[in-house]
């Protein structure tokens, strides 16, 4: 744990990348197992990870992120997209999938299954929307988190036109939406905000306990 901690405290957003840093195979495979392991609602994973290597692809994604080096400076560059209008088609597959893995049959996990797709026809399309963006969120974090210990810099972006990155990528045909996007790869010798203290509310600020 305090390894952890202290990869929490070593990680920053990284302002400047080191282009000819790659982040190894090896390591790639690890971020990308541990983002597939990464908490969701329901188990459901209402989202899709696209992993930008193409530079060009990447160019593109530049002009569409306002510019931020970072897209393209960096080792590899992490898309989050939310499926859009989750429904009983997506559920299905996630049953199947139980089923297969965990070698049960599937009408068994029937009452599991009328209790996801009760939620989902609860729910407006807006929220249903919504509540996929922020599966892709938790999703993000651990990507952060696990990069963070194994030293490689990651970088979470916000700053963004999803309606060009949908575009560039061809998200629309798939029924996928960019909710947010990531960095991935080292930082330069020459950013400067590596040297900075990490600056968080005071713990008697931040928590209440009842």
């Amino acid at each position: 744990m305090k390894n952890y901690i202290e990869s929490l405290n070593w990680r920053y957003a990284t302002k400047k990348y080191d282009p000819a840093k790659k982040v190894s195979k090896n390591d790639l495979e690890t971020l990308k197992e541990a983002v597939q392991l990464s908490v969701s609602s329901m188990g459901l994973q209402p989202y899709k990870v696209l992993i930008i290597e193409n530079p060009e692809v990447r160019e593109q994604l530049k002009a569409a992120g306002y510019n931020q080096d970072g897209i393209t400076e960096s080792s590899h560059l992490f898309v989050f997209a939310y499926e859009k209008n989750v429904n009983e088609t997506h559920v299905e597959a996630y049953m199947k999938n139980i089923s297969k893995v965990r070698q049960v049959e599937k009408e068994s996990l029937k009452p599991f299954e009328n209790m996801v797709n009760g939620f989902i026809q609860n729910q407006t399309e807006e929220g249903l929307n919504t509540w996929a963006v922020k599966q892709a969120y938790i999703a993000l974090s651990t990507l952060i988190n696990t990069a963070a210990l194994l030293h490689i810099d990651a970088t979470p972006m916000e700053g963004f036109n999803a309606q060009q990155f949908d575009e560039i990528l061809g998200l629309d045909k798939l029924g996928l939406s960019t909710a947010v996007i990531a960095a991935v790869g080292y930082r330069h010798e020459e950013d400067s905000f590596q040297h900075l203290k990490k600056v968080r509310k005071p713990e008697n600020e931040l928590f209440i306990t009842i």
